[in-house]
């Protein structure tokens, strides 16, 4: 009985692997390998479809990715070179959602390891937002738990988190109650709400939910960084009928968030999910690095911007070739210098590019091409705290750390 047990343990956990490959459309994943969905291969990086890498204080390089059902975790001394056996994050195997735009967080400090995802419910469009924590290095994680507290069937989406150096947890998402709650009265509601909690007890409770503000583009990911150890939360917010900007909020202390800027005027009016979400990097100095995508018919592409301690922003500076699909940028930081990174599709191969200021966005030198693949994940910008990388996932070469600052 105990053999025939494992055995349906195993077919269900193959199972769910063949759907959520199956259930994957070519703008959020690219191909994978038909030996992913045997079941030797249902914990190899290599099938991971969307990994999220973060380094730890001791430039320990640490993923968490999904195959299955679970999330697993495993790390690398040798900057990708090798990995540990992956260790699993929940015990139960659930939905969780694995593409570009909403995948696992993982933040790893001190020996605590910070895990975060959305757990998509049966109803089309819902989940609930996840969180779970290892203390001992990534031996143990707790009972997964949901961050957002009310327990309607609806959308709980697109998960940003950070942890300051007091420990602090922050996690931001897109959530649907306040739609829910308009539709029931029979009242038009556009978009979601940003909603937002915090926990200061390594994530055993949150706190309640506040909602930082309502009409936000459902679909794009949220992204979050740490100005005085309080959030800063960027997003693709939606302006009057459907015109879908960004906008930047900062907290003032962790139950308080200050008043929302608009940070983009490109007047992309859609009624739709472009599953485009912004990015930002956070300088010590107080200047915040944000870039975005949009495309709206006279402002169209790529653009970077930056939030000046004074509050003031520069002037937006496209890069990228829009006529080659330049999507998905990303961006980093380490004193002076910042680095832009994107994908680009010419219909053949996937390409990765870059491009690098060293006066603190103020001039760039001209984007080089740094990889091409026949397809891949988006490419992700991050540090060891010296040096800068790109990490990008291919169906060719698999889980891949470039060095780009060298």
């Amino acid at each position: 009985m105990k053999k025939l047990s494992i055995i349906i343990c195993c077919m269900v956990l193959a199972g769910m692997a063949k759907a959520a490959l199956a259930g994957m459309s070519h703008k959020n994943a690219y191909a994978i390998s038909d030996a992913c969905s045997e079941l030797s291969q249902l914990s190899t990086l290599a099938c991971a479809l969307a990994p999220s890498a973060s380094f730890d204080n001791n430039k320990k390089l640490w993923l968490a990715w999904v195959y299955g059902g679970h999330v697993y975790v495993n790390y690398s001394t040798d900057y990708g070179k090798t990995f540990s056996a992956p260790l699993v994050v929940n015990r139960k195997p659930e939905a969780i959602s694995a593409k570009g735009e909403n995948r696992p967080k993982i933040i790893v400090k001190n020996k605590r390891v910070y895990v975060s995802w959305t757990h998509p419910l049966k109803k089309r469009f819902s989940g609930n937002v996840r969180f779970s924590i290892s203390i001992d290095g990534g031996e143990h994680f707790s009972e997964p738990i949901n961050v957002n507290d009310d327990n309607k069937m609806i959308g709980h989406r697109f998960d940003a988190m950070r942890v300051n150096d007091n420990g602090d947890i922050f996690i931001a998402w897109l959530d649907k109650r306040d739609r829910w709650q308009a539709e029931q009265q029979g009242k038009i509601y556009h978009g979601a709400a940003l909603y937002y909690s915090w926990s200061d007890n390594n994530g055993q409770s949150f706190s309640k939910n506040i909602k930082i503000i309502d009409h936000s583009c459902e679909c794009c990911r949220v992204v979050m960084g740490l100005d005085q150890q309080l959030p800063v939360v960027l997003w693709r917010n939606i302006y009057g009928n459907n015109t879908r900007d960004h906008s930047l909020v900062k907290f003032v202390d962790k139950n308080q968030p200050s008043t929302v800027e608009r940070v983009s005027y490109d007047e992309w009016r859609v009624d739709a999910c472009p599953h485009h979400g912004p990015d930002m990097a956070v300088a010590e100095r107080g200047d915040y690095h944000l870039v975005w995508f949009d495309n709206a018919t006279d402002r169209h592409g790529l653009f970077y911007r930056r939030r000046q301690p004074d509050g003031s922003y520069t002037k937006a500076f496209s890069f990228g070739d829009y006529r080659a699909g330049a999507s998905h940028p990303n961006v980093i930081n380490v004193n002076q210098d910042v680095w832009l990174t994107w994908k680009q599709f010419d219909g053949k191969q996937a390409s990765v590019w870059l491009q690098h200021s060293d006066d603190n966005g103020t001039s760039w030198q001209p984007a080089k091409l740094i990889s091409t693949a026949a397809d891949g994940d988006y490419p992700f910008l991050l540090s060891d705290g010296e040096s800068v990388f790109v990490q990008w996932q291919t169906s060719d070469k698999g889980f891949q750390l470039i060095p780009v600052s060298q």
